[in-house]
């Protein structure tokens, strides 16, 4: 039975999203108010005034495009009014699980707990006091918990999963729409409701018709050019490692990963972690950096192209960018903690744990005038995404200011010289 109107939220990206009154109660409870005081891109901020945006809105516009995925003939047909209800819910309490300032907190619950932002998220949904709310208003928590971070795994419906956590989800839908629009970074326009239109389901995974093949390259396009303008900006990410260390200093005081109930990490927020943080003897110096203005700079960066060893290291061992850590640091002369080797699959990363050219095993497929549909690889049927595969590879190196000039010479003599191919700028 289809749950009671209550009424509409006025959104500035997608306009006026209409909810039921279950779904009013959810938004009502702590976890989901909660997100109001996290903000969805911490240390962007410092490059772009009008990013200060949370966590809170962007929820309110996933529950509104996986309405919209769910309502696609070619879904809707496959699934009940119940489970189209709770893709919306689903997808409304997908990012509860986040800590303070997004995704800087990442690198803590990893290295000291094990768990990302989507364990805590349906831990939270599952065992903390929303799940009463949950249950109340006619859904199983386990199975939204589940669902929220796309791993339900119904028998024959995988597409119900990938509609919030895949290649071309709901959720990325709306982060890079909203998140462009809040830095003014608009590097292209993402008709959203074209892909969400052309989403089919073949076997039991969603795919994108062919018909909209331009709307999905600009989707990839979009991300890309979001992850080096917005999330890997330089200045973004130099204001998000000197929080996620000023975070490091500070757990053993604070206790940051001690929480042992939902309740209380979800106590939690932007607001008390950086009140605790300029309190804290040991990260309080960092915090007046931040609210001067007194940034990290990037003393070298360079994108590499190359299948490498030592290359694929950089990017994917801690211990090995520690390594070369330290090395800098003898060769400059500085001290090791002065240097910060950066690169995109770091965990305080937005988005590090979705390599971006993943989005080229979306299936995609064509449909005969008989009904017969033929499925492609992306990558084989568009140059575009064929020529953008694996250029993700950036390399920088931060320290403080007075320490720069040394620092870039001491990386450039331990990795090479900048091939003037290799630099990026914006």
């Amino acid at each position: 039975m289809p749950k009671a109107y209550w009424g509409e939220i006025k959104d500035p990206v997608h306009g006026y999203v209409y909810i039921n009154e279950s779904e009013k109660e959810i938004i009502d409870s702590y976890p989901m108010q909660r997100l109001r005081r996290l903000r969805q891109l911490a240390g962007s901020e410092y490059v772009y005034p009008g990013a200060n945006h949370t966590r809170f809105e962007h929820c309110i516009g996933v529950m509104y495009l996986a309405g919209k995925a769910v309502e696609n003939p070619n879904i809707s047909r496959r699934v009940s009014d119940e489970e189209c209800d709770m893709a919306r819910v689903a997808a409304l309490l997908h990012d509860v699980g986040h800590g303070p300032f997004s995704h800087v907190f990442e690198q803590l619950l990893i290295r000291d707990l094990e768990q990302t932002h989507e364990d805590i998220t349906s831990w939270i949904i599952e065992k903390g006091e929303v799940s009463d709310t949950i249950a109340k208003v006619g859904y199983k928590p386990e199975e939204v918990g589940k669902l929220a971070v796309g791993k339900l795994h119904k028998s024959g419906k995988a597409f119900l999963d990938q509609i919030i956590s895949s290649a071309v989800d709901v959720d990325k839908q709306d982060f890079i729409v909203r998140d462009t629009f809040h830095t003014g970074a608009e590097y292209g326009f993402i008709d959203v409701f074209r892909l969400i239109h052309a989403l089919d389901v073949l076997g039991e995974d969603l795919a994108v018709e062919l018909g909209a093949l331009s709307a999905l390259e600009a989707f990839i396009i979009a991300r890309i050019e979001s992850f080096k303008s917005i999330y890997f900006h330089r200045v973004g990410r130099a204001a998000q490692i000197m929080l996620a260390m000023a975070m490091e200093k500070a757990d053993k005081e604070l206790g940051l990963t001690a929480f042992k109930t939902p309740e209380e990490y979800l106590e939690m927020d932007d607001y008390t972690v950086w009140a605790a943080l300029k309190k804290c003897e040991q990260s309080k110096g960092i915090i007046d950096d931040l609210e001067h203005r007194r940034m990290l700079k990037c003393a070298y960066e360079r994108t590499f192209y190359e299948k490498d060893t030592m290359v694929s290291n950089i990017f994917g061992h801690e211990a090995y960018r520690q390594q070369m850590q330290k090395e800098i640091a003898k060769e400059a002369g500085v001290e090791t903690e002065a240097v910060v080797i950066d690169v995109p699959t770091v965990p305080s990363v937005p988005y590090h744990h979705a390599v971006l050219m993943e989005a080229m095993e979306i299936p995609v497929f064509s449909r005969s005038q008989t009904g017969k549909k033929t499925t492609y690889r992306l990558s084989d049927i568009s140059k575009i995404i064929e020529n953008l595969k694996g250029f993700i590879n950036i390399l920088r190196v931060y320290t403080n200011a007075a320490d720069r000039e040394k620092v870039e010479r001491a990386t450039a003599k331990i990795l090479g010289r900048i091939p003037t191919t290799a630099k990026i700028s914006y």
